[in-house]
């Protein structure tokens, strides 16, 4: 299969197993169900997701980095600030995946398996490098992996809270995200200062 074939055929899967999964969990027989509803042959989905469920959240995860860029489409990042350009692209992911929760919850639990974190944390790294580049950093020295890194830990404490938002314009979730990067911004001030003392 082509590339964009897979990914069309991955969506298509994850399009009709999400709505599921707030009920069944992630579970790989749900996608093979699915897969068999759709007029795919065993072979197909295993060439789709040799990993299987590991494969199958990362093209969860992917779905919505891809939701995200395609809603910034319009947006000129270079009309605003750096701390809003990673405001609004983390903002658009969850805003995506608030029809998601629950399943993103269950997908959070998934990678907390130990065997399974270093997969989780690739896939992490991915959407921060993904908002980085839309914001147009261009670092290709430590402060390529510093920012990356600093934007990793922001995703995961920022995701929580909003797993935890009730209000229906993530109102809570916007201004722990707020919270965060302002944190992270003066901790990065600080590292400047102590660079430039020593």
């Amino acid at each position: 299969m082509k590339h964009a074939d897979n990914i069309q055929n991955k969506d298509k899967i994850l399009e009709k197993v999400l709505p599921e999964v707030a009920f069944d969990g992630w579970h790989w027989s749900l996608v093979q169900r699915i897969a068999q509803e759709e007029g795919m042959s065993a072979d197909d989905l295993r060439a789709l997701f040799p990993g299987k469920l590991k494969d199958v959240l990362a093209a969860f995860s992917d779905l919505a980095d891809r939701k995200m860029l395609e809603t910034l489409q319009e947006v000129d990042p270079e009309d605003l600030r750096i701390r809003d350009r990673v405001s609004m692209a983390l903002m658009a992911r969850f805003e995506w995946l608030a029809q998601h929760k629950e399943a993103l919850r269950q997908s959070l639990q998934f990678w907390m398996v130990p065997t399974r974190k270093p997969c989780g944390v690739k896939i992490l790294w991915r959407t921060a490098d993904r908002i980085w580049d839309w914001a147009g950093d261009t670092a290709t020295d430590y402060n390529h992996y510093t920012k990356r890194g600093l934007l990793s830990g922001v995703i995961v404490s920022t995701t929580l809270a909003f797993l935890n938002d009730e209000t229906e314009t993530l109102d809570n979730t916007r201004a722990f995200l707020d919270r965060r990067i302002e944190n992270v911004m003066q901790l990065g001030k600080i590292i400047n200062k102590v660079k430039r003392a020593s």
